[in-house]
């Protein structure tokens, strides 16, 4: 674990995430149980589709002496008092335990070394636990962030043995699993058997260019904006939630090199503050949306 990434003011800090059909009381409820506990509220976020019976959706970060021994029992009793009245599902993450992530990655770099290099300046509210590759060319790159790196050949053959080796390296050690430029298509297998949500990088916004060079693609269209999404891993492929997007102008004049750049710089940074918002449990799914407090 990078100790860098132990922030003091998350000590004794929880993020409360909720849903529920809206309705009056709700509110009112979660936060009289808090206050009876002696917790302190220090951000609150909610949202409703309709305030007649959508969908309501709540964050709350809040802090209370002594959190993670008492946690099961707040979760319990939660579960009973304020729950079950409103048909309520809930999460509760203690803030101060950072989420443990494994990155997968082909051979480009930038995303990669992009969020190694955030989460070793303590940027990033993670611990980077694993990265794999179907391809050895990036482990000499790994090496100096002292992150395990291994490699698992992939071929249209060896697709379920290599998932299977993933997922038995996986279990039970990560939270979340980064694709940072990872040009397999995971399988519907996968996706079910590993038990964590999947973040994957686009270049472009979706669906746009899809396969291989497109950037050139874009130089040929004569596009005026390049960008970048980063989404939620389904078994659609690149049809999953959208967490977060963006865009870069650019002229006639930029060669497929110089485009090709700034579509990398924007695929760091989304990915980066897409990895940031999950981890930080502000991003809380509606359907095939998403809402990011």
């Amino acid at each position: 674990m990078n100790d860098g990434n132990q922030d003091p003011s998350t000590r004794d800090c929880a993020r409360l995430l909720m849903s529920c059909q809206d309705g009056p009381g709700i509110v009112a409820s979660v936060t009289a149980f808090l206050h009876a506990r002696g917790a302190n509220i220090i951000q609150a976020d909610q949202n409703t589709t309709d305030p007649l019976g959508g969908e309501f959706v709540q964050r709350i970060v809040f802090q209370m002496p002594g959190l993670l021994d008492r946690l099961p029992a707040l979760e319990r009793e939660f579960a009973g008092e304020v729950a079950e009245r409103f048909g309520l599902r809930f999460q509760v993450y203690p803030a101060e335990i950072p989420k443990r992530v494994a990155l997968f990655v082909s051979k480009i770099d930038h995303c990669l070394l992009d969020l190694l290099w955030r989460w070793r300046r303590g940027e990033l509210p993670i611990d980077i636990v694993q990265v794999i590759s179907n391809h050895p060319d990036l482990e000499k790159a790994v090496a100096g962030f002292d992150v395990p790196y291994v490699h698992i050949p992939v071929t249209k053959a060896s697709k379920a043995d290599a998932e299977q080796q993933q997922i038995e390296l996986l279990r039970g050690r990560v939270d979340l699993v980064v694709l940072a430029r990872y040009m397999q298509v995971l399988s519907s297998d996968f996706l079910a058997r590993v038990g964590t949500p999947a973040i994957n990088i686009h270049h472009s916004f979706l669906p746009a260019f899809a396969g291989a060079g497109p950037y050139a693609q874009a130089k040929e269209r004569g596009v005026k904006l390049v960008g970048a999404t980063a989404h939620y891993v389904t078994e659609d492929l690149d049809e999953g939630p959208i967490i977060e997007q963006d865009v870069a102008r650019i002229s006639h004049r930029e060669t497929v090199r110089e485009i090709t750049r700034r579509g990398a710089d924007i695929e760091r940074v989304v990915l980066a503050r897409a990895v940031t918002w999950h981890c930080d449990d502000r991003v809380l799914l509606n359907g095939n949306t998403t809402i990011v407090f």
